[in-house]
């Protein structure tokens, strides 16, 4: 891939494939950028090395065509592009096929891009080719690979549970999928696999996990989606503790090895009733300090309705 040619390459002959983000005609030379998920590498056309032929083919290529390219690595001498891992060098081209062309974007395929999200979705397959969300979504599965990596080796077994199922009461509508062999009837997306894995501590599955699909048929909010994923997980002949242990050793580990964060654990806990009586929340945010303060006896003799209201409550 783009960004893994090194200076220890150069002189190699190596071929790359990739999207055009961008072309430069200065006359005899045409310098491209190749991209790819992992970066981008600077393609130099110089007629004298690739030919005519390949050169007036480079001539052509234009923003998201999809490209071979066959060449020398070499270095770029004095000018560097500190912005790019692959800033130093530069692949020298010898041949080039043009594997698919593109017509000109509906925007421009760069990280944080002002278009429209409604313009954004209707080409969801250029908006993903961004590089910002490409790191999100490569962030998530290194993620999710170290999730695995991890359970398993506590001894969790990944078991994937049913997605239609039975509507069983929960807290929000189920969304309901009919049933074609049984007219009339629906089958529930779930809202979480909480009867499922339940089912498994009975049938002696003691330890058990999944990266679970979720569904709830209810109003956006900030923490939620109609459709999303969590980490399952069910335990067998535990207590409490044990079940927060695992918990907290898994974000240590995920925030180590995916972000280079270390965590320290123990992580505070905190009872709901503290929270609440400290907070008025049981999820409060600790780094403002943002704490409760009973004020009652300085305002205890006040007439303001607000004040006298709350202490008669």
């Amino acid at each position: 891939r783009c960004a893994h040619l090194t200076e220890s390459m150069i002189g190699q002959e190596v071929t790359m494939m990739g999207w055009v983000q961008k072309s430069r005609n200065k006359g005899g030379l045409i310098f491209t950028d190749l991209r790819d998920r992992s970066g981008i590498l600077q393609i130099l056309f110089e007629e004298k090395d690739c030919g005519q032929e390949v050169f007036e083919k480079a001539a052509r290529l234009r923003s998201e065509f999809v490209i071979a390219v066959s060449g020398i690595v070499q270095s770029r001498g004095k000018d560097i592009n500190a912005e790019l891992s692959t800033g130093s060098i530069e692949l020298s081209a010898r041949e080039l096929r043009i594997l698919s062309e593109s017509e000109t974007p509906p925007f421009p395929i760069e990280e944080n891009t002002k278009t429209r999200e409604e313009l954004r979705l209707k080409y969801r397959f250029l908006d993903l080719r961004r590089p910002d969300l490409q790191a999100r979504i490569m962030l998530r599965s290194k993620i999710a690979a170290e999730i695995r990596r991890f359970m398993t080796g506590e001894g969790f077994l990944e078991i994937e549970t049913p997605t239609l199922i039975k509507s069983t009461p929960e807290g929000a509508r189920d969304y309901l999928v009919p049933s074609r062999v049984h007219p009339g009837s629906m089958y529930a997306l779930p809202q979480s696999p909480q009867l499922l894995k339940q089912l498994l501590m009975c049938s002696g599955y003691d330890r058990y996990f999944q990266l679970a699909r979720c569904y709830r048929d209810e109003d956006l909010r900030a923490d939620r989606q109609p459709e999303f994923t969590q980490v399952d997980m069910e335990l067998s002949f535990v207590n409490a503790d044990d079940v927060l242990a695992v918990n907290e050793k898994l974000l240590h580990t995920i925030f180590k090895e995916v972000l280079g964060v270390e965590v320290k654990l123990p992580i505070q806990r905190m009872t709901w009733r503290e929270a609440m009586e400290r907070y008025g929340s049981d999820k409060p945010d600790l780094r403002f300090g943002m704490e409760l303060t009973d004020v009652s006896a300085v305002v205890k003799d006040c007439e303001f309705a607000v004040f006298a209201g709350a202490l008669s409550a």
